[in-house]
């Protein structure tokens, strides 16, 4: 029996896989090493992760763990692992970015391009089993152009600098019921503000019909092509995460103005994940 993560900063979709294919889903809070200790993450696989998985443990042993994480650095994955260990001894664990499980999942054994836009963002070329390169993501101080947490800052920088009219202030500090002062709290004093301000975004998601909102949209999207994709040379990528999958039609609008084709976009790659370790799901008899 196997259990598959695919995590992001936001949450983290986990799939308990046995050896006669069943398949069981839950969902937690997301762990990244990069804003989280090992403690944060073990207090997540203790008091979130272990009562949703209590019932079916009696399937038998997990011998593997399959984690794909944001923020997995060599430098920093070592903190999930630690946590996994600690958490499940009898397990192997292997930790990796979520950009190779975005890979994997998407394209299985075949190469290609593979993208990410969710709370963050990310690129890679991949060759049907590992990442051959990538142009950095950088986080979302720096990139992660594309992703939920830089159209969240976008949209506030433009609210509050009043550069999208007063109506549409109004309507954001209503809808969010929110002000400037938490805003800047938020984001300036508080933890994990990337994952504060992907959930901002999706203010955009309910005024898609407003021009001022599908022009910002679309524009963030062209950054994300002109400053990652482009460098690839390829005429087609395939993406996973909740912002290329909900705002699609904005996504191949701004492809299409580039000269590129979307492959496959899907929510979230574990589907592709358990088809790719199906094999590794072994009869356990402890």
């Amino acid at each position: 029996m196997i259990l598959l993560a695919d995590s992001g900063s936001t949450k983290t979709h986990w799939c308990l896989l046995t050896a006669s294919g069943q398949v069981s889903e839950f969902r937690t809070d997301g762990i990244n090493p990069v804003f989280q200790s090992a403690d944060d993450i073990r207090r997540c696989l203790n008091d979130q992760l272990l009562p949703q998985m209590a019932r079916l443990l009696w399937a038998g042993t997990i011998t593997h763990i399959f984690f794909y994480g944001a923020g997995c650095t060599p430098e920093k994955k070592v903190l999930v692992s630690e946590a996994l260990n600690d958490v499940f001894p009898k397990a192997a664990a292997e930790v990796q970015s979520d950009m190779l499980g975005a890979a994997r999942g998407l394209l299985g054994h075949q190469p290609g391009v593979a993208c990410i836009l969710g709370t963050g963002s990310g690129s890679c070329a991949y060759d049907g089993q590992q990442i051959e390169w990538c142009v950095p993501s950088l986080g979302f101080i720096l990139g992660d152009e594309g992703s939920g947490a830089v159209l969240g800052k976008r949209l506030v920088g433009d609210i509050l600098k009043n550069q999208l009219g007063e109506d549409l202030k109004e309507a954001f500090l209503s809808e969010q019921q929110t002000s400037m002062a938490e805003i800047i709290d938020r984001v300036y004093r508080q933890p994990l503000p990337n994952r504060y301000l992907a959930s901002l975004s999706r203010f955009c998601a309910n005024h898609l019909d407003d021009e001022r909102i599908h022009h910002l949209v679309y524009d963030h999207f062209l950054s994300f092509i002109r400053r990652n994709l482009l460098q690839y040379g390829v005429s087609s990528a395939s993406f996973v995460g909740s912002i290329a999958y909900y705002y699609r039609p904005i996504l191949e609008e701004a492809l299409a103005a580039e000269g590129l084709t979307v492959g496959t976009v899907l929510l979230d790659p574990i589907p592709g994940l358990i088809d790719y370790h199906r094999a590794d799901a072994r009869p356990t008899t402890e």
